[in-house]
Order: structure tokens, then C-alpha cells, then sequence
């Protein structure tokens, strides 16, 4: 069974008197909103990843050497981008772009409650969880932000800087 994104996505954004958030259309924010949590947790596990990694086993790490846990964080920052081109697909051709980043809204929760669970095999499928729900998210959450506005519509430009 196939799944059209035209049935499941309105054609049309909201009239252009939609101007809740700044003069921006209300959905505005609430996609910020979601990129700013996406990159909160995304640049924070970047930040304390090769710590963990690289901290003794006694003191709750995982006792990796230093050269290979930074390998490895960077591992999962590459992981993240790449998967986002499946992401991408995905929602273009399967999910549309509301499901993608609902779906990957939640991986992405997932994956932090599985990594506060403290054993390695919880730690490798949270990584796991946070990069395929990153990989539905990033590269969609933009792409809705394009349709709250008509193409012709003068404020999509100062929505965009907004959003970034």
C-alpha cells in the first residue's frame, strides 16, 4: 500500500495574515522551538560523549582509550548527517515531512532515555536511536518551515533567518 503525501499534507500554507510570531506564520516557532531541542541534544552528547567514552569503567565510563573515543564520536557526528539523506527519502517518497519529524522527534527521545540506562549494550542503541531520529528530523524540519509560506510571500526570507 502506497502512501500519498499529497492526501496527508495541505497544498496551501496558512493565509499570509497568520502572523503570530514576530510577524511570522505560529508554526514558525514551534519548528525553532524543535530545532533548537534537536541541536541542544545533539551538540550536548557531542560535548560529553568522548568523556564518557574515555572515563574508567570505576568512575561510570566505558574505559576506551582516548584516540578511540574521540574516534568514535566523531563516528556517531558523521552517522548523524549521512543518515539524514535516508531521512530525507524517506519522508519525501514514504512518510511525508510532519510523520518524519514526529517519528524522528520521538527516536530521538528514545535514545536519551536509553543511554540514562547505565550498560554499555544501553549506550550503543541510544547512539543508534538518536541518529536515525536525527536523520528523520534535520533535514525535514527545514523543509516544513519552507511551507508556511506561499512562494511568493515577502516574509519567507526573514522566517528562514529567524528559524536558523
Amino acid at each position: 500500500m502506497s502512501h500519498s503525501t499529497a492526501d496527508t499534507e495541505p497544498a496551501q500554507p496558512p493565509p499570509e495574515d497568520d502572523r503570530a510570531f514576530f510577524g511570522q506564520p505560529r508554526g514558525l516557532m514551534t519548528l525553532s522551538g524543535l530545532e533548537v531541542w534537536e541541536r541542544f541534544s545533539f551538540l550536548g552528547m557531542q560535548a560529553i560523549l568522548v568523556l564518557f567514552f574515555a572515563d574508567t569503567v570505576a568512575n561510570g565510563g566505558m574505559g576506551m582509550n582516548p584516540g578511540t573515543a574521540a574516534s568514535v564520536s566523531a563516528a556517531y557526528g558523521t552517522l548523524v548527517y549521512l543518515v539524514s539523506v535516508g531521512g530525507g527519502w524517506l519522508a519525501d517518497r514514504i512518510l511525508g515531512s510532519y510523520r518524519a519529524v514526529l517519528y524522528g522527534g520521538i527516536l530521538i527521545a528514545c535514545g536519551h532515555y536509553c543511554m540514562a540506562v547505565p550498560t554499555d549494550a544501553m549506550t550503543w542503541v541510544g547512539l543508534g536511536l538518536i541518529s536515525a531520529g536525527t536523520g528523520l528530523l534535520k533535514p525535514n524540519v527545514a523543509s516544513m518551515v519552507g511551507k508556511l509560506y506561499r512562494t511568493e510571500d515577502e516574509r519567507r526570507d526573514a522566517g528562514f533567518a529567524l528559524y536558523y
